[in-house]
């Protein structure tokens, strides 16, 4: 798809955030069912855990759906939010190490902490 699809596509949708783990995607077309028509229900989940991280709804009014924020489902308040769009290479989140050639807060470079080599600390038991 192109930029502009992308964009279209994700003014139409909304993010549901704090979705109860064993929620389907039938039961969230039918929480929402009266906000319009649903194109499509895209469940987001952890990698490591397996766990829903929140659900993505393609429908036709968000403007309805947003206003179900806080509402329950499966017994949790969930948040409704208009889904952001993406831009490549921008992150919310700084996830990078050290970018320097200064050693990072420990005092190691994070190669050294990973090898285990340099460590500051003997291991096992000390006695003095």
């Amino acid at each position: 798809r192109t930029a502009e699809e992308k964009i279209e596509a994700d003014q139409r949708s909304i993010y549901v955030g704090n979705v109860d783990y064993g929620g389907t995607a039938e039961e969230l077309e039918s929480h929402f069912n009266s906000c319009g028509q649903i194109n499509r229900v895209t469940i987001l989940c952890d990698k490591f855990s397996g766990h829903p991280k929140g659900s993505v709804l393609y429908q036709s009014s968000v403007k309805a759906a947003v206003e179900l924020d806080e509402s329950l489902f499966r017994g949790r308040v969930i948040k409704v939010l208009p889904k952001r769009t993406n831009m490549p290479g921008i992150s919310t989140t700084d996830r990078g190490g050290s970018r320097g050639r200064f050693p990072s807060r420990g005092g190691l470079s994070q190669r050294a902490t990973v090898y285990g080599a340099l460590r500051s600390r003997p291991r096992g038991r000390v006695y003095r």
